[in-house]
């Protein structure tokens, strides 16, 4: 039995959960968000938790149990606290700003580069070099952060560019000159 389906989610206070369909919705103080069911399990929502069961044990039918899981719980993560990504932009020059949901990059090109913050998502830049990608739908803002980070990858030689907050670019030996 899948481990991570096997929990049960706790709501917490504030998040109202409902089900109905095969739609399941759940609201709370960020906002609201809805997906629809898998076909092969099935949610209960008893009190203050919500379990997911699947139907039979067919190996499709497992591997979706513990996705199901995982995502109802995203969303009651996402409308009680939200998701947020951290980014640090280093080499000299390169800078960030954020302007009428547009995020302007100054990073080695000719011009700047400019990215159209999407709906639902939140940008917040701090001293220039740091940027916060927050937002209520994991997948949301983790597809942003990685766009953001694809305009300009931190290159191994002097680990300039992009890079996730905490993220360890390899870096590798220039050339060197011979004996």
């Amino acid at each position: 039995m899948s481990r991570v389906g096997r929990k049960v989610i706790q709501v917490p206070a504030g998040v109202k959960v409902t089900q109905d369909h095969g739609i399941i919705t759940v609201g709370g103080p960020k906002g609201t968000l809805s997906m629809k069911l898998l076909q092969y399990v099935e949610v209960t929502l008893e009190n203050e938790t919500i379990a997911v069961k699947r139907l039979s044990e067919n190996r499709i039918e497992r591997s979706y149990h513990g996705l199901a899981r995982t995502l109802i719980g995203n969303m009651v993560t996402g409308v009680s606290t939200g998701f947020e990504k951290k980014l640090e932009i280093s080499g000299v020059g390169y800078r960030a700003e954020v302007n009428d949901r547009i995020v302007k990059l100054a990073v080695g090109y000719s011009n700047p580069v400019e990215y159209q913050i999407p709906e639902g998502i939140d940008i917040k830049v701090e001293k220039q070099v740091n940027i916060l990608v927050s937002g209520i739908e994991k997948q949301l803002v983790g597809k942003v952060a990685a766009e953001i980070r694809a305009i300009k990858k931190p290159e191994p030689y002097k680990g300039k560019g992009i890079k996730y907050a905490g993220e360890q670019v390899r870096r590798k030996v220039g050339k060197s000159v011979g004996a």
